[in-house]
């Protein structure tokens, strides 16, 4: 299996991982094709797909922020069962997180992840790919070590209506695994540089922003 970066919707491979990725996720998860343009050109955004006898089987999107110390995980795509896709994205995805942490004189303190509540989403089928479900996907989060922020989360949705989706949790996966709290004033800023990207806010992000605003400290809680 290959571990390809793309940089360019011109790419066919790109043209393979939006069909699949439009398969897999609801649609309000899912930035329309000529929207990539820019995003995918940023050399911050690492897109990757994994490539197995040719053929676009898995996909994942990350990005390190030097300056929070700090990475997060877009999304993982696992396009089929039975060939390890979850694992070798993981791996590759970790020695170049490593890679971008060494080239910035940086230490990360963990990366993010936005993680389906399964019962909260329990109609959407995740296009039948067994290992997509929500219910697998957390417990395998929970497994590598992640854990949820104490906060009731919302995100702008990515097909730029403004809606709010609540289906999920903020996870963290902590370098230092005896980790209890992350600073609030850490998780602000991650978020609203992460979400720049999007001008229409619903009032729902808004309020759970103001209301991270006036804490100190929030707790890592089991998945």
């Amino acid at each position: 299996m290959e571990y390809i970066r793309v940089r360019s919707i011109e790419d066919p491979k790109f043209a393979d991982m939006h069909r699949l990725m439009s398969a897999i996720f609801p649609p309000e998860e899912v930035l329309a094709f000529e929207l990539w343009k820019e995003p995918i050109e940023d050399p911050d955004i690492h897109v990757y797909v994994a490539v197995h006898e040719g053929a676009v089987v898995g996909a994942t999107e990350y990005r390190y922020y030097p300056e929070l110390r700090v990475a997060m995980t877009d999304f993982t795509i696992i396009g089929t069962a039975g060939l390890g896709i979850g694992r070798f994205l993981y791996v590759e995805r970790s020695r170049d997180v490593e890679r971008l942490q060494k080239e910035s004189g940086t230490e990360s303190l963990g990366m993010f992840a936005e993680i389906y509540r399964p019962h909260s989403v329990s109609s959407l089928k995740f296009g039948n790919v067994l290992p997509m479900h929500p219910a697998v996907r957390r417990e395998v989060l929970s497994h590598i070590g992640y854990r949820k922020l104490d906060l009731a989360y919302v995100h702008p949705s990515w097909d730029h209506e403004g809606k709010a989706v609540a289906e999920l949790d903020l996870g963290f996966f902590p370098q230092d695994e005896t980790r209890r709290t992350l600073p609030a004033a850490l998780i602000v800023r991650f978020l609203r540089q992460y979400y720049s990207a999007l001008p229409n806010k619903p009032a729902e992000w808004e309020d759970m922003i103001r209301e991270l605003e006036t804490r100190g400290e929030v707790e890592l809680l089991p998945l």
